[in-house]
């Protein structure tokens, strides 16, 4: 029981606002309680509300895939921690919450609970796993500890032929397992839907559009999950699809335009789709008003700062400036081996060179960056959240307390793909929109240990030979990502007949659909082959090549 919660009997409620025992029960499954709503009225304002879904993170190592399924269907979401107040979700007007699963038991002292506004707010609600096994816990039914812990694949038997949650799916189908408490006593109002040889309530709703799934329908290993959570957008939550690459671009565009005012902003051009989508959506915005800024901060691939300039003015006809920074960065850098400091100095080091220039230019009030979602969940999830930081991304974390710059990232809320699509729909051209993702912090977070100038020459030698390869191979379009890390290694070598002592380069390549998780390229043995015998002969001071076969979890894309 939570430490403040009220309980009746077996009924247990969340200790978040004074909303009372009798108010859960009637919206469980009787009648609507007598406290307001905080979406009174909503259905007569359905119509006018964007389309958007809240996924509450109860610590889920999925939570981020609900969101991507979600979006998949062209709905809009946002995964928020649990406790977030009711004042942050307002704005999002939600047309449905999906509760994701956890680590923790919801008969526990300390486990998270769902918010009161959740329940009050009268919209369609879907439980996954611990998600589930919480709407039942407070909203009256009972969850224990199973006689076996259900983990893997599982076949799921529906109960009733016609729910909306199951339209267009068979009778049976596969589904992916992964708890060890199990729902023993359903809530008053609601009825099994559908069974498994272990759970005898794997599904569960009532008549108030509220639903729990004991699987997890977003994994792949669920191969109906998608269409599930389809049918909760579009059958139960009445939602339409109407988020697409076009009313993005036009949302932000208006967006932008309310931020800037007449103010003029410069933009962080790094070569990347990122930056170059949000220069592209930005310009269209406020035209004139944008500077763009390409630094050259020493940690860039070889030919990259030239190509870049001839990229950007060829196909965006920008005004760009061009700045000259190499030695400013890499004397900052000097000495320096820990990889969090380094993405701190470099963010930083940034922003100093940004401001300097927006004083030369009349002293812009904006920047304007390419700020992912992926970036702000790795870098700084909320305070109290039951996610953890897996590293600081030198445009969030990285950045100084203390800026003159206010900062446009229209882009903060989209996965890497999402991005593409947009650039598309903007009428860029595939060669920029699909290019591989480089870091914000360059090579300096390819080199293990120290940067120097002699290390950064001898990766870029390495790096120019994997893209060869892999572009030679028509590999590129098929990876996410393909680059070369030098490790802080020395290794026992012969060439020519005299022993060696050299460094060791090793290559990552990497499927994915947007980064938050990825899979080790099976790259051909002769492609691999070619790499290795080419960086041995024609990079100095290297002389042993490995190939890393690491997946992300448990390890990142990059090497720090």
């Amino acid at each position: 029981m939570a430490k403040k919660g009220a309980r009746t009997g077996s009924r247990r409620v969340a200790a978040t606002d004074d909303l009372e025992v009798s108010t859960y029960l009637e919206i469980a499954g009787r009648k609507v309680g007598p406290k307001e709503s905080p979406d009174k009225g909503a259905e007569e304002t359905s119509q006018e509300r964007p389309e958007a879904i809240v996924v509450l993170d109860f610590g889920s190592q999925y939570s981020m895939l609900i969101a991507r399924r979600v979006r998949e269907c062209r709905v809009y979401c946002e995964v928020l921690p649990y406790n977030t107040p009711w004042e942050k979700i307002a704005p999002l007007k939600p047309r449905g919450y999906i509760l994701s699963g956890g680590p923790s038991s919801v008969y526990d002292p300390s486990a998270p609970l769902v918010p009161a506004y959740v329940y009050e707010s009268r919209v369609p609600i879907l439980g996954i796993c611990y998600g589930m096994q919480a709407l039942t816990h407070q909203l009256g039914g009972k969850v224990a500890s199973g006689v076996k812990r259900e983990y893997g694949p599982a076949v799921l038997h529906q109960n009733v032929s016609d729910h909306p949650i199951f339209r267009g799916l068979p009778r049976e189908m596969p589904v992916w397992m992964s708890h060890g408490d199990q729902i023993t006593e359903m809530p008053p109002g609601f009825s099994s839907l559908a069974y498994t040889d272990n759970a005898p309530v794997a599904v569960l709703g009532n008549d108030h559009k509220i639903i729990g799934l004991q699987f997890h329908p977003e994994v792949s290993h669920t191969p109906d999950g998608k269409t599930i959570l389809k049918n909760f957008l579009y059958e139960i939550c009445g939602c339409e699809g109407t988020w697409t690459p076009k009313s993005f671009i036009a949302e932000s565009v208006k967006r932008i335009r309310e931020q800037v005012g007449s103010g003029k902003v410069i933009c962080a051009l790094s070569g990347g789709v990122d930056s170059a989508v949000t220069a592209a959506l930005v310009q269209r915005a406020i035209g004139d008003q944008l500077i763009c800024i390409f630094v050259d901060n020493g940690l860039l691939r070889r030919e990259e700062p030239e190509r870049v300039r001839a990229v950007f003015e060829r196909h965006l006809n920008l005004n760009l400036i061009y700045v000259d920074a190499v030695d400013r960065f890499l004397t900052r850098l000097a000495g320096v081996t820990d990889p969090e400091v380094k993405r701190h100095i470099i963010g930083e080091e940034f922003i100093r060179v940004f401001e300097e220039q927006a004083t030369r230019l009349g002293e812009p009030q904006f920047l304007a960056q390419g700020t992912l979602y992926p970036d702000v969940i790795e870098s700084n999830p909320p305070e109290n959240s039951p996610s953890v930081k897996i590293k600081t991304h030198h445009n969030v974390g990285g950045l100084p307390d203390a800026m003159k710059l206010s900062l446009v990232e229209p882009l903060r809320q989209l996965f890497k793909d999402e991005v593409r699509e947009v650039g598309l729909a903007l009428g860029m051209p595939e060669e920029m929109v699909y290019r591989q993702p480089f870091p914000g912090p360059g090579l300096a977070i390819r080199i293990i240990g120290e940067v120097t100038r002699e290390r950064l020459e001898m990766l870029r030698g390495a790096d120019w030979v994997v893209m060869d390869e892999i572009k030679a191979a028509k590999l590129y379009r098929e990876l996410w990502q393909s680059f070369a890390v030098l490790a802080p290694l020395h290794t026992v070598g012969v060439m020519g007949d005299y022993r060696t002592y050299g460094n060791m380069v090793a290559i990552r390549a990497v499927t994915s659909d947007d980064a938050m998780t990825a899979d080790w390229a099976r790259l051909p043995y002769d492609v691999l082959a070619k790499i290795s015998n080419r960086i041995v002969n024609e990079v100095p001071g290297v002389n042993r090549v490995v190939y890393d076969i690491s997946s992300k979890p448990p390890s990142t894309i990059e090497w720090e």
